[in-house]
């Protein structure tokens, strides 16, 4: 195996039975080889860049050092992953083919939305006939998210969902989430012809029995008591005033989870229009600006981020939440995005 790189990118040469083979390099798989060959990725980055001819004996130099199989996932040409031997393959049409009967089988349910980005798949789900009141004339419907990453990027996951009809926000639940690990057998070099004969049905099997335990945690994520757990939650978030006013209470949130200057901005807006300074109302300012976000992965990570602040701790001796005048919340907003 041999990196070559020039102006236009890298290439991978590889052998396989005596074969010449050579790929692209996609930008997931040259991450995932700068982690396995210990180059810090700031410095793989700068010989991308800068070096090319210094980032080839730099990589050729460790991959000869320690050779070791790895998976090399390739898809029309290029390599967009560099993984384990132990890698599982779970491929996303696997998986609709898996989940999309049990979903037909569900009275009420309705995709809400899918997206298949370079790195992920998601499948979001909301069933209509399982909902609840948070607040009077605050409906909320119980879902899930189907998520899956062919490049070694996460589990395949199924994570409950609470999606609101007032403004169409999703809020993925973190703490009902369930995965399943791209684990499978690890190639064993020191019996090739046992592997090369039984694998692909071995396999086969494995991968029939795994996604059986995927749909029946599919049926089940739809669950009224888990649902009620969450309703529960949100219902008493709203009677959690925030520890800080409007704008700080965003900079924390900012610095915990590392948000863009834009996303701050998007969620202060939200929360200024909402004119709710609970638990609740920063819960919705969140998911509100995930509907703005640049991309659905990252629309996907502010719900996932809005149900982390949903989880939070209870604390003691709540008070009524504290109100902000108007005048002085539109100041704090202005000198904010100044």
């Amino acid at each position: 195996m041999e990196v070559e790189t020039n102006s236009y990118g890298s290439t991978l040469h590889l052998s396989l039975d005596d074969k010449p083979l050579s790929f692209t390099v996609g930008e997931t798989a040259h991450q995932q080889i700068a982690t396995r060959l210990n180059i810090p990725l700031r410095y793989y980055q700068k010989m991308q860049n800068e070096a090319p001819e210094l980032l080839d004996r730099n990589v050729n130099c460790w991959l000869n050092q320690n050779p070791e199989r790895r998976i090399i996932r390739v898809l029309d040409g290029n390599v967009r992953a560099f993984l384990s031997d132990r890698y599982r393959r779970l491929d996303n049409l696997e998986l609709f083919v898996a989940v999309l009967p049990v979903i037909q089988e569900m009275n009420g349910a309705q995709i809400e939305s899918c997206e298949v980005t370079s790195t992920h798949l998601y499948l979001k789900v909301v069933n209509r006939r399982v909902k609840a009141e948070v607040r009077v004339g605050d409906v909320v419907q119980a879902g899930f998210v189907v998520s899956n990453s062919e490049v070694g990027l996460g589990s395949l996951r199924v994570e409950p969902l609470v999606f609101r009809l007032v403004c169409k926000n999703g809020l993925i639940c973190k703490d009902l989430a369930q995965k399943k690990y791209h684990v499978g057998r690890q190639v064993n070099s020191s019996d090739d012809s046992a592997y090369e004969l039984y694998s692909e049905e071995t396999l086969a099997q494995d991968d029939k029995t795994f996604f059986l335990k995927v749909q029946d945690i599919v049926r089940s994520a739809v669950d009224e008591a888990r649902f009620m757990l969450t309703v529960d939650k949100m219902r008493e978030a709203t009677q959690i005033p925030l520890k800080h006013a409007p704008v700080k209470s965003v900079e924390l949130l900012a610095d915990k989870f590392q948000l863009t200057e834009n996303e701050r901005g998007d969620i202060l807006r939200q929360l200024f229009m909402g004119a709710d300074n609970s638990r609740y109302g920063l819960v919705n300012a969140v998911t509100a600006a995930s509907k703005i976000a640049k991309s659905y992965e990252r629309a996907t990570d502010l719900e996932r981020i809005g149900g982390e602040i949903l989880s939070l701790p209870v604390p003691r001796n709540i008070l009524p939440p504290p109100s902000y005048d108007a005048y002085q919340a539109i100041s704090e907003y202005q000198t904010i995005s100044a």
